[in-house]
């Protein structure tokens, strides 16, 4: 199967595996449920071993659906790639054993080691990022420090053991250091800096020499080793040979699978967490604790607000009034444009943009709200967005200007409620593609069709990605554009403030923390 591309995506509610040809035809998928964990100490974990097997059965479905749909076995990919959600901290020793539980995007348990890196390298340092993690740490003592050898996130991992290279694509390298753009790899000034503010701590190697190598889109990361297709398909069916794509993160399949890599464009991933992001044109004038500078899959800067919540707790609503997500939505419609008075915060763990550490889901309404069902799933749908905007507006202070924005994930499946409410909240157009429900993994079977159009090549000089996505990928796809109403933006800002005066409840439950 020479013209056949896998993606493969770690998310924090689902594994999925997509199939498609060169130019995203999406040929077969599947999927596997998965939840993770809190650990005490606030730490939001998976096993790694539930990573291998929720792998294996979403591969497994693939190929039951290719059966079905196509007739006989998927057995070889010319490509593959792999992504995962942003960056954690995954310790390794020197034999590549896991020295500590996995750490997740969701932890919000760094809040010193991130204030202390972002002072030393004078840039903004989140709490998710693998050197928060790592650094913080070294301030305890963890006993996995000295032994660490190699820093690893999940897509990373997950690449290593099925390739035996221990690379990671540029853009999720630069959620785990900050990156240098001039030179495609992790940032010199700031390694200086981590190794000075680190002396003494119990380190035995450098940080440099701990991290994966970062790899551009296009790049060949390797192949698919004999062990590594038995691991991805135990039942033998799979061959051995396929080109990989450089592993990368779920913000950068984002920006891939909207078309939102030339800088202007911007993206809203929205699923169990939620990130805006904006290819910069022009860089921000000065470092900001709400906003995340990351790359995306060639290594151009981007900005991102990002917020830890997003769908979860309008699922559990969705699963206690009967499981009908499109019935529920369509009655948000109807809802009043501010909400009718009705508010929901809807955070099941730590927010840093509101410097929270811990979440309590929260429904708040005045005395004279008009508390309906339809105000109530507006209300929901609006603060699915609201933390992200939050973020957004530190960016539109700066002068960032929203021309281009797609949304994706599974809250836009119903069509024309998310969208649109998601339009009055940025108050630019929105626009979804057919393709907004496929998400990160066809994202990543993108990435790795872009690298074997790479490879083809020979000396040739290839197209560049962004060149390869509009040309081959999406020159003829269908979307639907929704322009901001009046009385939705209008609507938005109004429930924006209340949603602001409801946090100081939120932090009247949970104690904030000092930056």
């Amino acid at each position: 199967m020479k013209n056949t591309v896998l993606g493969i995506e770690f998310g924090s509610t689902r594994i999925k595996a997509v199939l498609s040809d060169c130019r995203g035809e999406v040929l077969a998928a599947g999927s596997h449920e998965w939840e993770n964990s809190l650990l005490p100490g606030g730490i939001w974990t998976y096993e790694l071993s539930d990573a291998v097997a929720g792998m294996q059965a979403a591969y497994a479905e693939l190929k039951a659906d290719f059966a079905k749909k196509h007739g006989g076995k998927p057995d070889s990919p010319a490509a593959i790639g792999i992504s995962g959600m942003m960056h954690g901290y995954l310790p390794l020793d020197a034999d590549g054993r896991q020295l500590a539980p996995f750490r997740t995007w969701r932890c919000t348990v760094t809040a010193e080691a991130a204030a202390a890196l972002s002072k030393a390298f004078r840039f903004a340092v989140p709490q998710r990022w693998s050197v928060a993690h790592f650094h913080q740490r070294v301030l305890d003592g963890g006993a996995e420090v000295p032994k660490t050898a190699r820093l690893a996130t999940l897509a990373c991992w997950i690449h290593w053991k099925l390739t035996g290279e221990f690379v990671v694509g540029i853009g999720e390298a630069s959620g785990m250091f900050p990156v240098d753009p001039a030179t495609g790899g992790y940032d010199a000034r700031m390694l200086r800096a981590f190794a000075r503010l680190s002396a003494g701590r119990g380190l035995t190697r450098k940080l440099a020499d701990m991290l994966p190598r970062p790899l551009p889109a296009g790049a060949s990361a390797g192949r698919l080793t004999e062990e590594g297709a038995r691991l991805l398909d135990p039942s033998g069916d799979l061959l051995p040979g396929a080109l990989f794509a450089p592993p990368e993160g779920d913000v950068q399949t984002g920006m891939v699978a909207t078309d939102a890599v030339k800088p202007g464009t911007a993206n809203v991933s929205a699923g169990t967490s939620v990130f805006a992001v904006v290819v910069m044109e022009k860089p921000l004038s000065r470092p900001h604790p709400e906003i995340d500078v990351v790359a995306t899959p060639t290594g151009a800067p981007a900005a991102m607000s990002h917020a830890n919540t997003c769908t979860s707790d309008i699922n559990a609503w969705v699963r206690l009034l009967g499981g009908d997500y499109e019935r529920l939505f369509k009655e948000a419609f109807r809802g009043a444009p501010d909400c009718g008075g009705v508010v929901t915060v809807p955070y099941l763990s730590g927010e840093p943009i509101v410097n929270l550490d811990e979440g309590r889901p929260l429904v708040v309404r005045s005395p004279d709200a008009d508390f309906t069902l339809a105000n109530f799933m507006r209300a929901n749908i609006y603060s699915a967005f609201a933390t992200a905007r939050l973020g957004l507006d530190i960016l539109f202070a700066e002068g960032v200007k929203l021309r281009s924005v797609t949304g994706h994930g599974g809250i836009f499946k119903t069509p024309g409620v998310a969208q649109q409410f998601l339009a009055d909240a940025l108050g630019a157009p929105v626009s979804c593609l057919e393709t907004a429900g496929e998400g990160g993994a066809w994202g990543m079977a993108l990435l790795a069709a872009y690298a074997l159009r790479v490879a083809s090549r020979g000396g040739a000089k290839p197209p560049s990605l962004e060149a390869f996505l509009s040309r081959e990928v999406f020159a003829g796809a269908r979307r639907v554009v929704l322009k901001p109403s009046k009385r939705g933006v209008a609507g938005y800002a109004k429930y924006l403030e209340r949603f602001r005066e409801a946090l100081a409840a939120e932090s009247a439950l949970v104690v904030p923390r000092s930056r």
